[in-house]
């Protein structure tokens, strides 16, 4: 069963949270020792089709484990939504926000890793010599 695409309107809002969250964790309005000393990127955030809920992904730079920042925010979501609220006015609802950690970053190692093994750099280059024929 395949899901549909997000809407324009769930892009939109999405975007709008990303960026309001990401200054709001610029700004260092959460007073958490471990959230005020690590710098952390909001990469997407996807909204749910009612736009109710908001799931944030996140990735904290220069830490291997995500979840002690993931599990920070989730402990501060009623402080964080109120923040937000005059941001997002607009929004007939403040979403639910469930934060996750952002692993594109890792598939996109692994697949510069696998592109960068012998065998497909091999096959690549036998690909390029073709094309310049």
């Amino acid at each position: 069963m395949s899901q549909k695409p997000p809407s324009q309107r769930q892009l939109r809002v999405g975007e709008m949270v990303r960026h309001a969250l990401s200054a709001l964790l610029q700004r260092g309005e959460i007073s958490d020792p471990l959230l005020e000393k690590t710098v952390i990127s909001v990469t997407e955030v996807a909204m749910s089709p009612d736009l109710k809920i908001a799931t944030v992904f996140i990735a904290p730079l220069g830490h291997d484990d995500p979840q002690p920042f993931i599990k920070a925010l989730a402990s501060h979501q009623k402080l964080i939504r109120g923040r937000l609220s005059p941001a997002l006015r607009q929004l007939r609802y403040m979403p639910e926000f469930r934060f996750r950690p952002d692993t594109s970053f890792d598939n996109y190692a692994r697949i510069d890793a696998l592109l960068h093994e012998p065998f497909v750099a091999r096959d690549l280059d036998h690909d390029q010599d073709k094309e310049e024929e």
